[in-house]
């Protein structure tokens, strides 16, 4: 073969060998790459599990209070460990009579239903409903807990310590309101009274048509209610 072929033929092979080498080194940066990403994706996993867990209600939780609805009745637990302040007080207002006969006076699907306003009393008022308290505030207890559904929590102004008697049950999960509100407490059972009010026919102000009338009750330690 003529020196001219040789060199034609030595370039194509060194070609092919470089082609091949450079497959190669692909590959092997690939298979890298796509372990780099699997490792971080499981990490994440791990962190992202692990905070939710650490969002979790790790207390007791011991049915206390029933609030009876035209719907049934939901039961609840209070997280006296997370918010002692709003847990006593809301315990108190309760054993004293003060929520017996207020109303559900918002409510919002995919959201929560909003109660606990002595002012909700009187259907005359309705353009007051929302305004109304026990007459002193709680200071703010914010926590690491989410509002999930069936969460309890405080309602309040723009002020973080302006809670006072009236509260919401979560409807749906709220991220947003995850540090802004006091979390005192949760629903045990009775979600599904809480699907039904929640769905009423309400108001340009979100206030159902038909007053969804509460009283709350205790419970015995047996689990039978007890006024």
């Amino acid at each position: 073969m003529k020196h001219g072929q040789m060199d034609k033929h030595s370039k194509s092979m060194i070609q092919i060998f470089s082609l091949s080498y450079f497959s190669r080194w692909i590959g092997m940066k690939g298979i890298f790459f796509l372990f780099f990403i699997c490792v971080m994706s499981c990490n994440k996993k791990q962190v992202s599990e692990t905070s939710h867990k650490m969002s979790e209600y790790k207390g007791e939780i011991k049915p206390e209070i029933e609030i009876q609805t035209p719907h049934g009745k939901v039961v609840i637990a209070l997280f006296d460990d997370v918010a002692p302040k709003h847990a006593a007080s809301f315990r108190k207002l309760a054993k004293e009579g003060f929520y017996d006969g207020t109303t559900f006076h918002r409510v919002i699907p995919g959201f929560m239903i909003q109660g606990g306003d002595p002012l909700s009393r009187d259907p005359s008022k309705r353009n007051l409903h929302g305004t109304g308290g026990p007459g002193y505030t709680v200071e703010a207890e914010f926590s690491d807990l989410k509002h999930e559904r069936g969460i309890l929590s405080a309602a309040r102004s723009s002020d973080p310590n302006s809670a006072g008697s009236q509260f919401f049950l979560m409807h749906a999960k709220s991220p947003h309101l995850d540090g802004q509100y006091s979390i005192f407490g949760k629903v045990v059972s009775g979600m599904k009274a809480v699907d039904q009010i929640v769905n009423e026919p309400r108001d340009s102000k979100d206030n159902p048509l038909k007053p969804m009338t509460i009283k709350m009750v205790f419970l015995s330690q047996e689990g039978s209610s007890s006024n």
